[in-house]
């Protein structure tokens, strides 16, 4: 069984969550689907998963998306010895449309550890670099740039919204003060200071850093990921063959709402879990970052199409 703790020249390392909970659904498909399918990965990452279902199902394909050249690199290297079977593809999965369905959609909507873990992707409110926060460094705004370019209620807005940070208002006045006081921050320590200070002094140190939910604010923000997970919601049926699986790993409330109603209003889709599958015990001692995962998944039905999507 390969191992699937990603470590590469790259430098990207990342366990990857709930391996068992996605290989049993997976396992339980009609071998006739398995027999030379194919799986869509939709957020490689480090390609933790898709090796794991590659390693147990030898006649399955890979097709493997992810915008993160860092990530593209350590999947390739991951994944070097299935061969001609993976394909890797450099792309948002809002900009994929497969050649052939698939039997297997899968996507984790995590934050991989190498992107909160190394200081210079600006994810991270523990370690201090560039507030950047893009998942392809390559394209778009940064964290810095939409601070700096949002009035005070626009920002107040999109951390209340996107971090559902009950203090949004007070933190939004606090950057803009800085902003214009001060200038740019130096880095992500800087504003992570500067939003802990908004909190009363005794609810700076608990489990949950204070400013967790900002920074998951403005990372949703730049990476306009809430509007993408609604595309690929809307996309991914229609990439599987009837009875093909859509698997989907989603970290927080506004990812797994989203999920929760593409299944269970999506006429192409049969729903399998009614309630979201989650880390036991021993996997959050092993990894903490797995006590936020919800997994669900679904089952692609004949016959629908995507005018009955809704």
């Amino acid at each position: 069984m390969p191992d699937s703790s990603i470590n590469s020249d790259s430098g990207f390392k990342h366990l990857s969550v709930m391996e068992d909970a996605v290989s049993q659904p997976v396992a339980a498909l009609p071998a006739e689907l398995l027999v030379g399918g194919l799986i869509i990965d939709a957020t490689l990452g480090g390609g933790g998963h898709s090796a794991l279902l590659l390693e147990r199902h030898p006649d399955l394909r890979l097709i493997g998306l992810d915008q993160d050249p860092t990530a593209r690199a350590a999947a390739a290297e991951r994944l070097a010895l299935f061969g001609d079977r993976v394909t890797i593809v450099a792309t948002n999965f809002v900009d994929f449309s497969p050649a052939e369905p698939a039997v297997v959609v899968m996507a984790d909507l995590g934050v991989s550890s190498p992107q909160l873990d190394v200081a210079q992707r600006g994810f991270s409110f523990r370690l201090d670099g560039p507030l950047d926060m893009r998942m392809n460094p390559q394209v778009g705004e940064t964290a810095a740039e939409l601070i700096g370019r949002l009035e005070e209620t626009e920002l107040a807005d999109l951390i209340y919204a996107y971090g559902e940070e009950r203090l949004s208002r007070r933190i939004a006045r606090r950057i803009k003060h800085d902003l214009a006081e001060q200038g740019p921050y130096a880095g992500t320590a800087a504003l992570a200071y500067a939003v802990a200070g908004c909190y009363p002094p005794k609810a700076r140190h608990g489990r949950i850093h204070p400013a967790t939910r900002t920074f998951q604010a403005l990372r949703i923000a730049v990476n306009n990921e809430l509007d993408a997970l609604d595309r690929f919601l809307q996309k991914a049926p229609d990439w599987l063959v009837p009875g093909g699986l859509l698997a989907v790993i989603s970290f927080h409330s506004l990812e797994d709402r989203r999920v929760k109603t593409a299944f269970l209003r999506d006429q192409r889709l049969e729903r399998l879990t009614r309630k979201p599958l989650v880390a036991s015990e021993m996997e959050i001692a092993a990894n903490p970052r797995s006590r936020s995962a919800k997994f669900r998944f679904a089952r692609r039905l004949p016959q629908a199409t995507t005018a009955d999507a809704r």
